[in-house]
């Protein structure tokens, strides 16, 4: 079985994120970044699939040149190789043009299960899996908390806010899993100098026989018009309980805020 996981190279959430001026979009190249968190779970199920039978799990990226960190931390969990997809004239790509560029490299990669997280970290739209599957023509089980793969047959547990569901396909199918699904393993040394020598291929939109014109913020279908800077964060208010009145001054600052 072909197992391919698409992770995305997002921003760390806890560094100084920012938006490019020129046209303000995520600046993806000029800050730190790492493998989406979400799309960790998405290996660790490609993983537990391969543990427990035949199989072989590719990591597939799409991204700058940094985004080859995302696939290099999947190598280390134990994924087999990766394939990352990299030309200037893809960014400002919108999901629509993301789908257009994952479909392409599936179908070259001949995967017969596609593995998601359940969003990324950054833009957190959640509909790529399913553009994927619409553009390779196969099914989708999405956001599963629960994975079962026997033979052919894909089965999940899906988790509603009042109740669940089991959906289950036939491979080759599209697969997106939550951050229910499993606890992703940290890579062990012997993984991080084994992802070493790991095969990972870089391949060009010329690659995919995709253009310029088909990706990029040009052919987007949606664009950041204004972008502002979250203000910085102000000293709290604190509320004395020195001569008994403390109770008195929190109902009404919560009451002048409008917390209450």
């Amino acid at each position: 079985m072909k197992i391919v996981v698409c992770a995305k190279f997002v921003p760390d959430a806890t560094a100084d994120r920012r938006f490019r001026s020129e046209d303000n979009t995520v600046d993806r190249a000029g800050v730190d970044g790492l493998l989406s968190e979400l799309d960790e779970y998405a290996v660790e199920t490609a993983l537990t699939v391969k543990e427990a039978g035949d199989a072989e799990v590719t990591v597939l990226t799409v991204g700058p040149e940094q985004a080859a960190d995302a696939v290099k931390k999947g190598l280390q969990m134990g994924a087999d190789a990766g394939v990352h997809v990299l030309d200037d004239a893809i960014h400002g790509s919108d999901a629509v043009a993301t789908s257009l560029i994952l479909s392409k490299a599936l179908g070259k990669l001949e995967a017969d299960l596609v593995v998601f997280g359940m969003g990324s970290t950054d833009g957190g739209m959640g509909v790529v899996p399913a553009m994927v599957s619409e553009r390779l023509g196969l099914p989708a089980v999405t956001l599963g908390s629960e994975v079962t793969v026997d033979g052919q047959t894909v089965r999940i547990r899906r988790d509603g806010d009042t109740a669940s569901e089991t959906i289950e396909g036939t491979l080759p199918l599209v697969l997106s899993v939550s951050d229910q699904a499993n606890e992703p393993r940290y890579p062990s040394f012997k993984g991080i100098m084994a992802a070493k020598k790991k095969p990972v291929e870089t391949w060009s939109l010329a690659d995919l026989e995709l253009t310029a014109e088909q990706v990029g913020g040009s052919s987007a279908w949606t664009e950041v018009v204004e972008v502002t800077a979250r203000p910085a964060r102000t000293a709290g208010t604190i509320v004395t309980d020195e001569d008994g009145s403390g109770a008195a001054g929190l109902v009404e600052f919560l009451s002048t805020n409008k917390f209450l």
